[in-house]
């Protein structure tokens, strides 16, 4: 028998396609070549096990072989093998309707196009000027056949002589892909796609140091794990054994904290194992650690948007029948199957890490410090799963004491409830840094929670959405008795002038620092309280931590760091330096108040004169008087406290005191700091 036909397609683009626009994916072949062994082998096995096929199944190692030389690369079995008759319906048959417009759409998409129509063979064509498939049927009486074809629709096809029922496709590799002939290519590409198929594939053989070299053994060297641990059942598996598993994946990587082993029989297939990695920062680091595999057969290991994107921060092995194994991540994403494995996991995620908190919340705490950024990273962008997470997710407080949102709660209501009935949770970003704000909030007896990770200020925000009527403030935003109000705060016993002294001596003295602003404000805060303290807006700084994470934001991000100088009057040292002033400076600064006093009562004469008329009633030489009157208020404004500034510039208890606020918030460095430091030893 010989036989030349041309294969029957209704579209002669599928070879230039496969050839070209094809390319990028073109490695998928060797996946498909053996995934099709694979196949024949399987079905022989379920032919012997129905009483199909009675002979002897004998040794069904699928073996991968390269020979540069020849220029060929072969991949043999020993399964089902073809008759002519089946090589003329499955491979000569490539009849399908619509063709050219689907090869045009998807014409730069391998998977979509070879998944849609089983063209998982044709893949060959991508690497080779021509393929020969040489195949025996395992049927009695079979005649073994040989199929050749050069990558154009005609083909040529004889009997052949071959004495063992199985397949041997041989490809011929082209000039542009010869990287495929190296051993070390096919090894990684086996390794990739084939490490875990359930049929021994042997890739050449065992090597052992001989003679002071590596030599070739007798003994076939099979890549490949053919019962993975997530196939094999939970009850058959130790914990090392997981572990092992877990080493066998990522080589060199630290121990997993857990992991889920998932069987789901309804209403989809799915098996697997996933791994809680340690995580603690740079998520990105630590996505695409999941492989999706199809019967063994690795698919990818890009999972965003086929799992929650949280689900990407853990590490594992996710196998499933229902996910078809060549189609484009567009696909994946539209399937209905592969949502309802997404939620499955989801839910099947949730309810282990419920499990060990409930079992064992001395193991659950003492790994939550690695488990937090996932969790939050779920309960912020997965709503099903924060209603879930909410249960077990912890906060911790600088005590290092766990609890959960509702035991904090309870914890914290009766003392920081503010007047208007709002729940405060006070919170530290850096404990060292914040250690007197801390002290002095737990002085009052509050407590503060440890909130110093990648996700916090997103989940600070989230729980004041979620949370009724409560407020997230770092301790360090107001003064303690301002953090949380409980009734109206004391008044400060210093008249206008004295506000005013105080205000511009200390605001003179302060440090010029890159993109930062003081705001000096002056309250009375009882004298054990300290004298000046630095406190930030809760507000802006929370924006400005936001937009460093958050595109859209980088406004806050641009603007300057706003900072208040609080003093508090009521402290002997901020007393003794008004008193020290007024000493030295009332006397040149009497006539100029006493100057502005007639100034600013003239302003207020005009001001009250002008608002009776509308804007064009109001002459020129009226509102010459008022601009001058203005400038004139400046001049004596400027004279007051460049006097002010001078006599603050010769005070170094003032310098001090501003020194020893920002030591305390961390921002007294370089030479500010020295001369802190000379001038402390000076004043002692």
């Amino acid at each position: 028998m010989s036989k030349t036909g041309n294969i029957g397609v209704t579209s002669e683009n599928i070879f230039p396609i496969i050839k070209k626009f094809l390319y990028s994916d073109h490695e998928i072949f060797l996946r498909e070549m053996v995934s099709n062994a694979v196949d024949a082998t399987q079905k022989l096995k379920t032919l012997a096990s129905v009483g199909e096929f009675k002979g002897e199944l004998g040794d069904l190692t699928i073996h991968v072989e390269t020979d540069e030389k020849a220029g060929t690369l072969t991949i043999s079995d020993h399964g089902v093998g073809m008759t002519a008759e089946e090589i003329d319906k499955y491979i000569n048959q490539i009849a399908f309707s619509g063709a050219e417009e689907f090869l045009e759409k998807y014409k730069n998409d391998a998977a979509a196009i070879i998944g849609h129509f089983g063209l998982g063979f044709y893949s060959a064509f991508m690497v080779s000027k021509k393929v020969e498939i040489v195949t025996k049927s395992y049927k009695e009486g079979a005649v073994p056949v040989k199929w050749t074809c050069d990558g154009s629709p005609e083909y040529t096809m004889e009997e052949t002589e071959k004495e063992s029922r199985g397949t041997d496709i041989i490809l011929y590799i082209d000039d542009e892909n010869k990287e495929f002939l190296q051993k070390g290519k096919i090894k990684e590409l086996l390794t990739k796609y084939c490490k875990f198929l359930p049929v021994p594939v042997a890739f050449g053989k065992k090597q052992e140091w001989k003679d002071g070299k590596y030599v070739d053994t007798d003994q076939d060297d099979i890549i490949n794990e053919t019962v993975p641990a997530w196939i094999r059942k939970p009850a058959d598996l130790t914990e090392d054994d997981y572990r092992k598993f877990y080493s066998d994946l990522y080589p060199m990587s630290e121990e997993p904290l857990f992991w889920i082993h998932l069987n789901v029989d309804y209403p989809f297939h799915l098996t697997g194992i996933l791994y809680f990695p340690k995580v603690k920062s740079n998520i990105d680091l630590h996505r695409n650690k999941i492989q999706l595999y199809s019967n063994q057969v690795f698919v990818t290991d890009s999972v965003e948007g086929i799992v929650p994107e949280f689900l990407t921060l853990l590490h594992g092995v996710l196998d499933s029948p229902d996910i078809p194994l060549n189609v484009s991540r567009s696909y994946l994403q539209s399937d209905s199957n592969v949502k309802k494995i997404s939620n499955h996991i989801t839910k099947k995620v949730a309810d282990r890490l419920e499990e060990i908190f409930k079992n064992d919340r001395k193991q659950f705490e003492e790994k939550w410090d690695s488990l937090k950024l996932f969790v939050q990273y779920g309960m912020l962008t997965d709503e099903k799963f924060y209603d879930r997470a909410v249960k077990f997710a912890l906060v911790k407080d600088v005590d290092g004491k766990y609890f959960t949102l509702e035991e904090y709660k309870t914890l914290i209501k009766d003392n920081q409830t503010d007047k208007d009935g709002n729940l405060i949770y006070l919170y530290t970003t850096n404990k060292d840094e914040q250690y007197s704000y801390i002290q002095a909030a737990k002085d009052k007896g509050y407590d503060v929670l440890v909130m110093d990770g990648q996700l916090d200020v997103h989940a600070i925000g989230q729980l004041e959405q979620k949370l009724e009527k409560s407020r997230f403030v770092r301790v360090d935003s107001d003064t303690v008795d301002n953090l949380i109000p409980k009734e109206k705060t004391s008044e400060v016993a210093l008249n206008e002038e004295e506000k005013t002294a105080l205000t511009e001596v200390f605001r003179s003295q302060l440090p010029k620092l890159e993109k930062t602003e003081f705001m000096v404000m002056l309250e009375a805060l009882g004298e054990n309280s300290n004298p000046v303290m630095i406190t930030q807006s809760e507000y802006m700084r929370r924006m400005r931590e936001m937009s460093a994470m958050q595109p859209g934001m980088s406004f806050y991000g641009e603007l300057p760091e706003s900072y208040n100088l609080v003093l508090n009057a009521d402290h002997p040292l901020i007393k003794k330096v008004l008193a020290d002033e007024e000493a030295h400076c009332s006397a040149e600064l009497k006539p100029i108040d006493d100057d502005m006093k007639g100034w600013e009562a003239r302003r207020a004469d005009l001001q009250e004169a002008q608002s009776k008329k509308k804007d064009e009633e109001i002459t020129a030489a009226e509102k010459e008087d008022l601009s001058h009157t203005e400038k004139k208020l400046d001049e004596l404004r400027e004279k007051r406290n460049g006097i002010l500034a001078s006599y603050a510039a010769g005070n170094p208890v003032v310098k001090q005191l501003i020194d020893l606020a920002l030591l305390a918030n961390g921002m007294l460095k370089g030479e500010a700091l020295s001369r802190f430091v000379k001038r402390s030893v000076e004043l002692i």
